[in-house]
């Protein structure tokens, strides 16, 4: 995602979508109690969606749209494909090992952590966004608007005719369920011990091998509609184009569901093309009271926060694990007491009921993360990863 700060000729919009996305991920990612956290704030068991599963695929949408009006500039002014290529696999190999880097995190070496490197999570959040991000980018960089459309529906197709029609040995094809689908057997073949310990079941893994396919179709479409904002068009009509796709998306993506479940631990074809639908509208709606109304205060704060967006990210992530680690004393059971629950129970419990304490803490983890954000963007300090 390209970095730079508000008001300096980008896309503020994309920016307040890119804020607002990394704003939510936090607060969904950091209850204060995962015993009580809201519906919305937490993923749909398996089939279906919930407010939670709209933050990733929108994190992957806007990876797209910034490739694209970041790549056909580099482009235009002369520079060398094969050295746009060359940054994008440094890039994303980056990415990747910072991913890697948060599963391992504290190396064994602090808090009672154990670590080995034979039940290493490989697949993950950052892992997904380094490879959804360089295959996207090859084929914007040596593929037209139209090969990228292709590729965009070959990617749904093939991986609806993988899922439905390669038979798993012993459950047969089509299987729909976390066990016995295919994501699953060749994740739990493929990554064996190297899957997510909190998975629906043993050896499936929502950032697994198969289901990067069309994830990688989620990307592309934010580079299409990235496209669409490098027109002629006056702003309205790219509002309007926005609007309209979207829903086309969203009721495409409810007539897939018939026949192709809604699902984002698979990330379905269904679910791709669904929640690309719910990213245009939302980034139209953006687009239009931002850049095109002129109204830009009220997204500032959003922009801010996604100025530094794998900063954040991975902040969080070392934040969240330290909480979870330090253990300031035991319970009479003899059961560690972490700083975590510490501050939950002292600062927040008291304020409200459980369920709302726990978003509480949430919320103040977000703003506390908006604050390094903040001392960011007053100092300057863009980390360009």
């Amino acid at each position: 995602m390209p970095d730079t700060q508000p008001g300096s000729g980008r896309l503020l919009s994309l920016d307040i979508f890119r804020g607002a996305t990394i704003a939510g991920m936090m607060v969904v990612n950091n209850p204060g109690d995962w015993g009580n956290t809201y519906a919305a704030l937490e993923h749909a068991n398996w089939n279906g969606w919930t407010f939670t599963d709209l933050i990733f695929p929108f994190f992957l949408w806007i990876v797209g749209v910034a490739m694209t009006l970041s790549f056909a500039k580099r482009v235009e002014r002369g520079e060398d494909k094969k050295q746009l290529a060359r940054h994008a696999v440094q890039r994303s190999a980056i990415i990747f090992l910072l991913g890697l880097f948060l599963a391992a995190f504290p190396f064994g070496l602090a808090f009672g952590h154990h670590f080995s490197l034979l039940t290493l999570r490989i697949p993950g959040v950052l892992q997904r966004i380094a490879v959804c991000y360089l295959v996207a980018s090859f084929i914007f960089l040596y593929s037209g608007l139209r090969g990228q459309i292709i590729w965009t529906g070959s990617l749904l197709v093939v991986y609806w005719l993988l899922v439905k029609l390669v038979p798993v040995p012993g459950y047969g094809a089509g299987v729909m369920d976390p066990t016995g689908s295919l994501c699953w057997y060749i994740d739990s073949n493929l990554l064996a011990g190297h899957t997510w310990s909190g998975a629906p079941v043993p050896g499936f893994d929502p950032e697994g091998i198969v289901s990067t396919l069309p994830a990688i179709a989620t990307t592309l479409f934010g580079a299409l509609t990235g496209h669409l904002l490098r027109t002629k068009k006056s702003p309205e009509e790219k509002t309007a184009l926005m609007f309209v796709a979207g829903n086309v998306l969203l009721f495409v993506g409810i007539v897939m569901n018939d026949f192709l479940p809604i699902n984002k631990n698979m990330w379905t074809s269904s679910y791709s093309v669904f929640m690309a639908g719910m990213a245009l509208n939302v980034f139209a709606f953006c687009y239009w009271v931002a850049d095109v109304k002129g109204y830009k205060a009220w997204g500032k704060p959003f922009a801010i926060y996604g100025m530094n967006a794998i900063t954040v990210f991975f902040l969080a992530g070392i934040f969240g694990k330290l909480l979870y680690m330090i253990k300031v004393g035991t319970t009479p059971e003899g059961h560690a007491i972490t700083l975590k629950a510490v501050i939950y129970q002292n600062i927040f419990l008291p304020l409200a009921s459980p369920i709302n304490a726990s978003l509480l803490y949430a919320l103040a983890f977000m703003l506390f993360l908006y604050g390094v954000a903040y001392l960011m963007y007053r100092k300057k300090w863009i980390i360009k990863v």
